[in-house]
Protein backbone atom coordinates (compact mmCIF):
# COMPACT_ATOMS: atom_id res chain seq x y z
CA UNK A 1 0.00 0.00 0.00
CA UNK A 2 0.99 3.55 -0.68
CA UNK A 3 2.33 5.34 2.58
CA UNK A 4 4.27 8.65 3.49
CA UNK A 5 6.51 8.29 6.42
CA UNK A 6 10.06 9.10 8.17
CA UNK A 7 12.86 7.59 9.95
CA UNK A 8 14.46 10.27 11.13
CA UNK A 9 13.23 13.57 12.57
CA UNK A 10 14.45 16.21 9.96
CA UNK A 11 13.45 19.71 9.24
CA UNK A 12 10.38 20.00 6.79
CA UNK A 13 12.67 21.85 4.31
CA UNK A 14 14.30 18.52 3.89
CA UNK A 15 12.74 16.20 1.20
CA UNK A 16 13.54 12.99 3.56
CA UNK A 17 11.69 15.02 6.59
CA UNK A 18 8.29 12.66 4.96
CA UNK A 19 8.72 10.14 2.07
CA UNK A 20 6.80 7.92 -0.02
CA UNK A 21 6.66 4.24 0.82
CA UNK A 22 5.73 1.46 -0.51
CA UNK A 23 4.89 -0.82 2.78
CA UNK A 24 2.69 -4.16 3.47
CA UNK A 25 -1.27 -3.72 4.50
CA UNK A 26 -1.60 -3.20 8.08
CA UNK A 27 -2.98 -6.30 10.05
CA UNK A 28 -5.84 -5.55 12.39
CA UNK A 29 -7.15 -6.93 15.73
CA UNK A 30 -10.75 -8.36 16.75
CA UNK A 31 -11.33 -4.89 18.27
CA UNK A 32 -10.51 -2.81 15.43
CA UNK A 33 -11.64 -1.57 11.67
CA UNK A 34 -9.80 -1.54 8.39
CA UNK A 35 -10.14 1.71 6.98
CA UNK A 36 -9.33 2.80 3.61
CA UNK A 37 -8.36 6.25 4.24
CA UNK A 38 -10.10 8.71 1.52
CA UNK A 39 -9.33 11.87 3.61
CA UNK A 40 -7.11 13.19 6.35
CA UNK A 41 -6.47 16.67 7.90
CA UNK A 42 -2.84 17.58 9.23
CA UNK A 43 -2.32 18.83 12.84
CA UNK A 44 0.30 20.76 14.90
CA UNK A 45 0.89 16.68 16.57
CA UNK A 46 2.09 15.99 13.21
CA UNK A 47 4.93 18.32 12.81
CA UNK A 48 5.75 18.24 16.44
CA UNK A 49 6.26 14.30 16.15
CA UNK A 50 7.94 14.54 12.78
CA UNK A 51 10.63 16.85 14.30
CA UNK A 52 11.48 15.08 17.04
CA UNK A 53 10.38 11.22 17.17
CA UNK A 54 13.79 8.95 16.13
CA UNK A 55 11.72 5.75 14.78
CA UNK A 56 13.27 2.14 15.62
CA UNK A 57 16.16 1.18 13.53
CA UNK A 58 14.68 -0.10 10.05
CA UNK A 59 11.61 0.97 10.42
CA UNK A 60 9.34 4.16 9.35
CA UNK A 61 7.03 6.11 11.48
CA UNK A 62 3.32 6.84 9.84
CA UNK A 63 1.64 9.98 11.36
CA UNK A 64 -1.88 11.11 10.91
CA UNK A 65 -4.53 11.13 13.01
CA UNK A 66 -7.21 12.61 11.49
CA UNK A 67 -9.07 10.63 8.68
CA UNK A 68 -11.88 10.02 6.76
CA UNK A 69 -12.78 6.55 5.28
CA UNK A 70 -14.25 3.46 3.81
CA UNK A 71 -14.48 0.64 6.41
CA UNK A 72 -12.72 -2.98 4.54
CA UNK A 73 -12.93 -5.06 7.01
CA UNK A 74 -14.03 -5.40 10.74
CA UNK A 75 -12.57 -7.54 13.81
CA UNK A 76 -14.32 -10.05 15.33
CA UNK A 77 -15.44 -8.42 18.81
CA UNK A 78 -16.66 -5.06 17.03
CA UNK A 79 -20.37 -4.31 17.19
CA UNK A 80 -22.32 -1.62 14.87
CA UNK A 81 -20.03 -1.38 12.19
CA UNK A 82 -19.89 -3.03 8.50
CA UNK A 83 -17.81 -3.23 5.33
CA UNK A 84 -18.91 -0.42 3.34
CA UNK A 85 -19.47 2.21 6.19
CA UNK A 86 -18.04 5.73 6.25
CA UNK A 87 -16.22 6.27 9.64
CA UNK A 88 -14.14 9.04 11.01
CA UNK A 89 -11.73 9.23 13.82
CA UNK A 90 -8.61 10.93 15.49
CA UNK A 91 -7.01 7.31 16.13
CA UNK A 92 -4.53 6.87 18.89
CA UNK A 93 -0.83 8.42 18.57
CA UNK A 94 0.73 4.73 19.49
CA UNK A 95 -0.66 3.37 16.18
CA UNK A 96 0.43 3.66 12.60
CA UNK A 97 -1.50 6.74 11.49
CA UNK A 98 -3.68 7.66 8.82
CA UNK A 99 -0.82 8.68 6.11
CA UNK A 100 -1.28 5.65 4.65
CA UNK A 101 -3.83 3.95 2.16
CA UNK A 102 -5.19 1.23 4.69
CA UNK A 103 -5.27 1.61 8.48
CA UNK A 104 -6.25 -0.39 11.41
CA UNK A 105 -8.13 1.86 13.80
CA UNK A 106 -10.03 0.68 17.21
CA UNK A 107 -13.65 0.84 16.64
CA UNK A 108 -14.59 2.22 20.16
CA UNK A 109 -12.86 5.52 18.96
CA UNK A 110 -14.58 5.99 15.46
CA UNK A 111 -17.79 6.55 14.48
CA UNK A 112 -19.93 6.89 11.35
CA UNK A 113 -18.79 10.05 9.42
CA UNK A 114 -21.36 12.70 8.83
CA UNK A 115 -23.96 12.11 5.95
CA UNK A 116 -24.23 15.57 4.69
CA UNK A 117 -20.13 16.61 4.97
CA UNK A 118 -18.00 15.58 2.57
CA UNK A 119 -14.69 13.50 3.31
CA UNK A 120 -12.46 16.68 3.46
CA UNK A 121 -14.86 18.54 5.35
CA UNK A 122 -15.42 15.93 7.94
CA UNK A 123 -11.69 14.61 7.89
CA UNK A 124 -11.27 18.34 9.09
CA UNK A 125 -13.11 17.53 12.68
CA UNK A 126 -12.56 14.03 14.65
CA UNK A 127 -9.21 15.82 16.63
CA UNK A 128 -9.80 19.18 17.56
CA UNK A 129 -13.46 18.01 17.71
CA UNK A 130 -12.46 15.19 20.71
CA UNK A 131 -10.00 17.89 22.10
CA UNK A 132 -12.63 20.91 22.39
CA UNK A 133 -15.33 18.17 23.62
CA UNK A 134 -12.93 16.73 26.35
CA UNK A 135 -11.97 20.16 27.62
CA UNK A 136 -15.12 21.39 27.86
CA UNK A 137 -17.14 18.75 29.72
CA UNK A 138 -14.79 16.27 31.05
CA UNK A 139 -11.82 18.64 32.11
CA UNK A 140 -13.11 22.11 32.93
CA UNK A 141 -17.19 21.18 33.43
CA UNK A 142 -18.62 24.03 32.07
CA UNK A 143 -21.67 23.03 32.83
CA UNK A 144 -21.14 23.17 36.98
CA UNK A 145 -20.63 27.40 37.77
CA UNK A 146 -18.19 28.78 39.13
CA UNK A 147 -19.73 30.72 42.07
CA UNK A 148 -19.94 34.77 41.51
CA UNK A 149 -17.93 34.73 37.99
CA UNK A 150 -19.35 35.52 34.87
CA UNK A 151 -20.41 32.19 32.97
CA UNK A 152 -18.07 33.02 30.10
CA UNK A 153 -15.04 31.27 28.42
CA UNK A 154 -11.65 32.65 26.98
CA UNK A 155 -10.37 30.45 23.86
CA UNK A 156 -6.89 31.98 23.30
CA UNK A 157 -5.90 30.77 19.95
CA UNK A 158 -8.97 30.92 18.69
CA UNK A 159 -8.32 30.77 15.07
CA UNK A 160 -6.33 27.47 15.04
CA UNK A 161 -7.94 24.12 14.98
CA UNK A 162 -8.63 23.25 18.53
CA UNK A 163 -9.91 27.18 19.36
CA UNK A 164 -12.38 26.55 16.10
CA UNK A 165 -14.34 23.87 17.22
CA UNK A 166 -14.33 25.04 20.92
CA UNK A 167 -15.79 28.30 20.09
CA UNK A 168 -18.63 26.03 17.89
CA UNK A 169 -19.15 23.60 20.55
CA UNK A 170 -19.35 26.13 22.91
CA UNK A 171 -22.15 28.46 21.18
CA UNK A 172 -23.51 25.12 20.13
CA UNK A 173 -24.30 23.49 23.92
CA UNK A 174 -23.63 26.14 26.37
CA UNK A 175 -24.77 29.59 27.04
CA UNK A 176 -21.54 30.63 27.87
CA UNK A 177 -20.55 33.98 26.70
CA UNK A 178 -17.61 33.30 24.09
CA UNK A 179 -14.44 35.74 23.92
CA UNK A 180 -11.74 34.51 21.47
CA UNK A 181 -8.00 35.42 20.97
CA UNK A 182 -7.12 36.46 17.67
CA UNK A 183 -4.23 38.97 16.23
CA UNK A 184 -5.55 39.55 12.51
CA UNK A 185 -7.68 40.76 10.76
CA UNK A 186 -8.54 37.29 9.09
CA UNK A 187 -8.60 35.79 12.45
CA UNK A 188 -10.99 38.17 14.10
CA UNK A 189 -13.11 37.65 10.90
CA UNK A 190 -12.62 34.00 11.25
CA UNK A 191 -13.41 33.61 15.07
CA UNK A 192 -16.38 35.90 14.84
CA UNK A 193 -17.84 33.81 12.13
CA UNK A 194 -17.87 30.67 13.98
CA UNK A 195 -19.84 32.79 17.14
CA UNK A 196 -17.82 33.83 19.27
CA UNK A 197 -19.17 37.11 21.12
CA UNK A 198 -15.91 39.35 21.55
CA UNK A 199 -12.42 38.50 20.38
CA UNK A 200 -9.48 40.43 22.15
CA UNK A 201 -5.85 40.42 20.74
CA UNK A 202 -3.65 38.19 22.48
CA UNK A 203 -0.44 40.07 21.55
CA UNK A 204 -1.49 42.88 24.06
CA UNK A 205 -2.30 42.20 27.47
CA UNK A 206 -5.41 40.10 28.56
CA UNK A 207 -6.87 40.88 31.94
CA UNK A 208 -7.45 45.02 30.56
CA UNK A 209 -9.14 43.81 27.32
CA UNK A 210 -11.26 41.12 29.16
CA UNK A 211 -12.23 43.83 31.83
CA UNK A 212 -12.95 46.55 29.38
CA UNK A 213 -15.65 43.89 27.90
CA UNK A 214 -17.56 44.40 31.24
CA UNK A 215 -18.61 41.29 31.55
CA UNK A 216 -17.01 40.34 34.57
CA UNK A 217 -13.95 37.90 35.77
CA UNK A 218 -14.78 34.69 33.41
CA UNK A 219 -14.86 31.28 35.06
CA UNK A 220 -12.45 29.47 32.53
CA UNK A 221 -10.13 29.89 30.44
CA UNK A 222 -8.43 27.57 27.33
CA UNK A 223 -5.44 28.20 26.41
CA UNK A 224 -4.66 26.23 23.14
CA UNK A 225 -0.80 27.87 22.30
CA UNK A 226 1.75 29.72 24.23
CA UNK A 227 0.58 29.03 28.01
CA UNK A 228 3.76 29.94 29.81
CA UNK A 229 3.86 33.36 28.45
CA UNK A 230 0.13 33.75 28.66
CA UNK A 231 -0.42 32.35 32.66
CA UNK A 232 -0.05 35.59 34.46
CA UNK A 233 -2.25 37.36 32.54
CA UNK A 234 -4.41 34.39 32.67
CA UNK A 235 -4.25 34.24 36.68
CA UNK A 236 -5.55 37.70 37.10
CA UNK A 237 -8.18 38.22 34.47
CA UNK A 238 -9.50 34.77 35.73
CA UNK A 239 -12.88 34.98 38.45
CA UNK A 240 -11.37 32.88 41.92
CA UNK A 241 -11.99 29.48 41.58
CA UNK A 242 -11.95 29.88 37.92
CA UNK A 243 -11.05 26.36 36.33
CA UNK A 244 -8.03 27.00 33.61
CA UNK A 245 -6.98 24.22 30.68
CA UNK A 246 -4.37 24.06 28.45
CA UNK A 247 -3.26 21.68 25.55
CA UNK A 248 0.35 22.91 24.24
CA UNK A 249 3.89 21.46 26.02
CA UNK A 250 5.48 24.27 27.96
CA UNK A 251 9.17 23.49 29.04
CA UNK A 252 8.12 24.60 32.12
CA UNK A 253 4.63 25.93 34.09
CA UNK A 254 4.38 27.79 37.90
CA UNK A 255 1.10 27.19 38.82
CA UNK A 256 2.29 28.85 42.38
CA UNK A 257 0.40 32.09 41.32
CA UNK A 258 -2.86 30.21 40.99
CA UNK A 259 -2.90 29.30 45.21
CA UNK A 260 -4.33 32.74 45.76
CA UNK A 261 -7.14 32.30 43.66
CA UNK A 262 -8.15 28.74 44.52
CA UNK A 263 -7.76 28.56 41.00
CA UNK A 264 -7.68 24.88 39.12
CA UNK A 265 -5.19 23.63 36.37
CA UNK A 266 -6.61 20.56 33.91
CA UNK A 267 -4.50 19.37 31.03
CA UNK A 268 -6.34 17.91 28.17
CA UNK A 269 -4.50 14.98 25.58
CA UNK A 270 -7.05 13.43 23.42
CA UNK A 271 -4.95 10.38 23.43
CA UNK A 272 -5.01 9.48 26.90
CA UNK A 273 -8.40 7.38 26.65
CA UNK A 274 -6.67 5.43 23.57
CA UNK A 275 -3.03 5.16 24.66
CA UNK A 276 -4.19 3.91 27.73
CA UNK A 277 -6.95 1.95 26.94
CA UNK A 278 -9.02 3.83 29.89
CA UNK A 279 -11.96 2.11 31.37
CA UNK A 280 -14.22 5.05 29.16
CA UNK A 281 -12.59 4.73 25.62
CA UNK A 282 -15.38 4.36 24.21
CA UNK A 283 -16.55 7.82 25.42
CA UNK A 284 -14.63 9.37 22.13
CA UNK A 285 -17.00 7.22 19.98
CA UNK A 286 -20.08 8.65 21.51
CA UNK A 287 -18.61 12.40 21.40
CA UNK A 288 -17.95 11.90 17.19
CA UNK A 289 -21.02 10.40 17.00
CA UNK A 290 -22.74 13.78 18.67
CA UNK A 291 -20.55 15.88 16.48
CA UNK A 292 -21.70 14.27 13.67
CA UNK A 293 -25.35 14.83 14.98
CA UNK A 294 -24.53 18.17 15.36
CA UNK A 295 -22.78 18.55 11.58
CA UNK A 296 -25.74 17.18 10.15
CA UNK A 297 -28.08 19.54 11.59
CA UNK A 298 -26.06 21.95 10.93
CA UNK A 299 -25.02 23.47 14.52
CA UNK A 300 -21.11 23.04 14.00
CA UNK A 301 -19.08 23.62 10.83
CA UNK A 302 -16.11 22.13 8.94
CA UNK A 303 -13.28 24.03 9.80
CA UNK A 304 -11.69 22.94 6.69
CA UNK A 305 -9.86 25.98 5.43
CA UNK A 306 -7.48 24.90 3.04
CA UNK A 307 -7.00 21.62 0.69
CA UNK A 308 -3.40 21.28 -0.68
CA UNK A 309 -4.53 17.91 -3.00
CA UNK A 310 -3.44 14.32 -2.97
CA UNK A 311 -2.12 12.30 -0.48
CA UNK A 312 1.62 12.47 -1.60
CA UNK A 313 5.03 13.05 0.65
CA UNK A 314 5.60 16.51 -1.18
CA UNK A 315 1.73 18.13 -0.37
CA UNK A 316 2.06 16.75 2.99
CA UNK A 317 5.61 18.16 3.16
CA UNK A 318 4.09 21.65 2.53
CA UNK A 319 1.04 20.93 4.89
CA UNK A 320 3.72 20.62 7.43
CA UNK A 321 5.69 24.19 6.96
CA UNK A 322 2.36 25.65 6.70
CA UNK A 323 1.45 24.73 10.44
CA UNK A 324 5.16 25.54 11.61
CA UNK A 325 4.89 29.23 9.86
CA UNK A 326 1.80 29.58 13.14
CA UNK A 327 -0.18 31.03 10.48
CA UNK A 328 -2.59 28.55 9.70
CA UNK A 329 -6.72 28.89 10.37
CA UNK A 330 -9.00 25.98 11.04
CA UNK A 331 -7.31 22.79 8.94
CA UNK A 332 -5.59 21.22 6.31
CA UNK A 333 -6.89 18.89 4.37
CA UNK A 334 -5.39 16.28 1.89
CA UNK A 335 -7.69 13.82 0.06
CA UNK A 336 -7.19 10.89 -2.35
CA UNK A 337 -4.14 8.59 -3.39
CA UNK A 338 -3.53 9.15 -6.87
Amino acid sequence: MKAIGFNQPLPVSDPRSLLDLDLPEPEYGEQDLLVEVQAIAVNPADAKVRASAQPAAGTWRILGWDAVGRVRAVGARVTGFKAGDQVFYAGAIDRPGCYAELQAVDARIAAHAPATLSAEDAAALPLTALTAWETLFDRLCVERPVAGAANALVVIGGAGGVGSMTIQLARALTDLTVIATASRPETVAWVSKLGAHHAIDHRQPLAAQVEALGLGAPAFVFSTAGTDAYLPGIVELIAPQGRIALVDDPVSLDIVPLKRKSLSVHWEFMFTRPLLGTADIDRQQAILRKVAELADQGRVATTRTQSLGTINAQNLREAHALLESGRAIGKIVLSGWR
